[in-house]
């Protein structure tokens, strides 16, 4: 009630309208002193010559008493809350929460354990409980302790017609933590996951710093191994013991926002009743999946863009040493032979979801408990060119992983009820999409440029085509666009190549020996670009009851293979970003924008480039007449030399600050391989910029920018005149 923890962050209307120039400057000297400041510095530099610079940059900041803004303290108190809201959206989201203690408090390590047991993961509490049944799209619990308090919190997507079953769920799984506790199966696999995710945050330069930044401001830099230490010995009994002096029944406070018009209103009286009487049981006891050791199999290879490359028989096998922190980033993945049936879009992301409930002879729990154990999550993957599977684990786990990602790969079970519920939740996350004020936006402009086919189609469906897909569908999908193509498997982390491959090359050495495959790396035919056919260019709309109306754009562009792809990227960053032209002329200038955006879309069959302009209603007409204006700019002004050097400068830094993560530079490997021309892209990424000149940029922009050809979407901040899937039926 008290403390500021429960302010709304960015302020509201009437008080950012009263700040004055004097106010924030006033804030920013009395706050923003050297007492208050922490400088972290990482990186491939000299630590002498950075501290010298350091204190060459710093030393004439006169110091001076920081400003202290103690929060109001929170009194005890030990009652049941519940709060209901109401708005246009499809889908019903709860939040439930618990004060706890401050992040230094000896109890942290193990509501931080807590809240892994419940919902990290695919083996997780929560998620086999109500995640996996398709009781809720999404279910996540956090224990955030940012100074001087802390709060646990259980949030969940779902139809509000389910909010007291699934609120039901999640008594029933806290009640069952505060008086049974994990397994010790169950503590070692959350354990896995916090110690993976301890060294993962601790990959980039920025990570680093930011971590030693935080540990100082609260004690420090010791405080993060001491974190990594207090994860390895906190028992079952402590986590129970925690969760049960905070997670109390009495003390629960929710939040309901749900649909107009649809569910029941969160009533204090019937969020007590969830957690006052609960049935407890047990969680089912789930078999340790273990992957049967298959011996290494010698494996010669070639070396491109640092990439170790191994042709085996039906696979590939890419590996890339990245040393830094104890873990790999594996995968397996098929180029798309062909896009999923337009009747039947979001087929392929169906199949591989459906994988991962489970495969050789492992149930959902067992797979996943197989993969969390080693320290990662199995993730599968559903894009534009590829479908697969990936994994990132403790690199010691790297032949056991494989050997469990072969098996979803080559014999997902694909049972009936494991495929159903996969697609009710892909249909419930396919009508969620409306309520994105950015993604619907371009889902839309993308249906307008290139119809049903292809890239007018969303990967993951649409609520019309997804019930289509049948288990026969998925099972003979499975078959032509897996075990019919050529596989990749991209390994990066901290190992030895030539023995990670030959490990690979021991449990993928066989794959596809047998059967015929149809192509190594995918069709490269192009699919059509449909917008511009027309005397109009075609516009798609959509109207919500939104203070705003977003604007997508959407212009004919060079594809990933394109000699003039690099170009495009420059242009779009000549375009976007804070001080991009359309930032500049269009928020700074006009404040027509809350948001906006130029990027360049580049896949391995078509491209395009994107605009994006979120404003207000009544301003919708005038953003898009600007944005047009804007554009046509640059099909007649080359860009400034300072224009150029910045854009260039800018995407060569970002070619190389991007692989600071084993899991970015695999996928940097995985798009050059499937997508872009191959792995001698990844010699010098920079490169292709550096080589771009203005009138490179000029020339595209002409070639594309062309209005005639555009496509637009749009979600309208009106009442909505037609239920928002009709939009992208036509």
């Amino acid at each position: 009630d008290r403390h500021r923890i429960r302010r709304w962050r960015i302020g509201h209307e009437a008080q950012l309208a009263g700040f004055t120039r004097d106010d924030l400057q006033g804030y920013y000297r009395s706050r923003y002193v050297p007492s208050r400041t922490i400088v972290s510095i990482v990186g491939d530099v000299d630590p002498d010559a950075a501290l010298e610079l350091a204190r060459a940059v710093y030393s004439d900041w006169p110091a001076a008493e920081g400003a202290i803004d103690p929060s109001p303290e929170e009194p005890p108190r030990r009652e049941v809350r519940a709060r209901t809201l109401r708005g246009d959206v499809t889908r019903a989201e709860l939040a439930l929460g618990w004060r706890t203690v401050p992040p230094l408090h000896p109890d942290s390590t193990a509501l931080e354990l807590a809240a892994a047991v419940l919902s990290s993961g695919r083996g997780s509490w929560l998620y086999r409980s109500l995640r996996e049944p398709g009781l809720v799209t999404s279910v996540s619990a956090h224990n955030y302790a940012p100074t001087d308090l802390g709060v646990f919190s259980v949030t969940a997507e779902l139809e509000a017609e389910r909010l007291e079953e699934v609120l039901q769920g999640v008594a029933e799984a806290v009640a069952r933590l505060t008086m049974l506790g994990p397994a010790a199966e169950e503590l070692e696999r959350a354990r896995s996951l916090l110690r993976a995710r301890w060294a993962r945050r601790l990959e980039s330069m920025e990570g680093r710093a930011s971590a030693l930044a935080a540990a100082e401001a609260l004690e420090d830099v010791s405080l993060l191994d001491r974190e990594f230490a207090e994860l390895a010995t906190v028992t079952a009994a402590q986590v129970r013991e925690a969760a049960g002096r905070y997670l109390q029944p009495d003390a629960v406070s929710g939040v309901a926002y749900l649909p107009e018009g649809e569910g029941s209103d969160l009533t204090a009286e019937g969020l007590a009743r969830a957690f006052a009487v609960t049935e407890l049981r047990p969680s089912p006891v789930v078999k340790a999946a273990v992957s049967p050791r298959r011996e290494p199999m010698r494996a010669s290879g070639t070396r491109e863009g640092g990439v170790l490359h191994c042709r085996l028989p039906g696979v590939d096998l890419l590996v890339r040493r990245k040393p830094g922190v104890p873990l790999v980033t594996m995968g397996i993945y098929a180029p798309k032979l062909r896009f999923d049936p337009p009747a039947q879009a979001g087929l392929g992301a169906l199949l591989v979801r459906s994988a991962v409930r489970g495969a050789g002879g492992l149930d959902s729990a067992e797979l996943a408990y197989g993969f969390e154990r080693l320290g990662g999550s199995l993730t599968p993957s559903a894009v534009s060119d590829w479908l697969g599977f990936g994994t990132s684990v403790l690199v010691e786990h790297l032949a056991e992983a494989a050997g469990l990602l072969d098996a979803v790969y080559a014999e997902p079970t694909l049972a009936e009820p494991e495929v159903a519920a996969e697609r009710g939740l892909l249909i419930a996350e396919a009508e969620q999409v409306a309520d994105d004020m950015f993604r619907y936006p371009f889902q839309l402009a993308f249906a307008a440029a290139f119809g049903e086919q292809g890239y007018g189609l969303p990967v993951s469906g649409l609520p019309h085509t997804l019930p289509a897909c049948s288990v026969a569908d998925v099972r003979a999908w499975h078959r032509h666009a897996l075990l019919a193509a050529r596989p990749v498997v991209v390994a990066v982390g901290d190992v030895d190549p030539e023995r990670a491959a030959e490990e690979l090359a021991g449990i993928f050495g066989e794959r596809n020996r047998a059967v015929q495959v149809l192509s190594d790396r995918g069709a490269t035919g192009g699919v059509e670009w449909i917008a511009g056919a027309g005397s109009e260019p075609p516009v798609r709309v959509v109207g919500r009851e939104k203070a705003q109306a977003a604007l997508a754009m959407a212009f004919p562009g060079p594809a990933r293979r394109d000699p003039d792809r690099a170009a495009a990227e420059v242009w779009a960053a000549v375009a976007s970003g804070l001080g991009g032209r359309l930032f500049e002329a269009l928020r700074d200038r006009r404040s027509l924008a809350y948001t906006v955006v130029a990027t360049a879309w580049q896949k391995a069959r078509g491209g395009a480039l994107l605009t994006y302009i979120a404003t207000s209603p009544e301003r919708e007409e005038e953003a898009r007449e600007q944005m047009l204006a804007e554009l046509e700019r640059f099909t007649r002004e080359p860009v400034s030399e300072a224009e150029l050097a910045q854009a260039v400068n800018y995407l060569a830094g970002q070619a190389e600050v991007s692989r600071q993560s084993a899991g970015a530079v695999a996928g940097e490997i995985l798009d050059a391989w499937i997508a872009g021309s191959g792995l001698h892209e990844l010699e010098d990424p920079a490169a292709p910029f550096r080589a771009v000149t203005a009138d490179d940029v000029l020339r595209v922009a002409a070639e594309h920018l062309v209005p005639e050809r555009r496509a637009e979407g749009v979600v309208r901040g009106t009442g909505a005149t037609r239920p928002p899937v009709a939009a992208l039926a036509g």
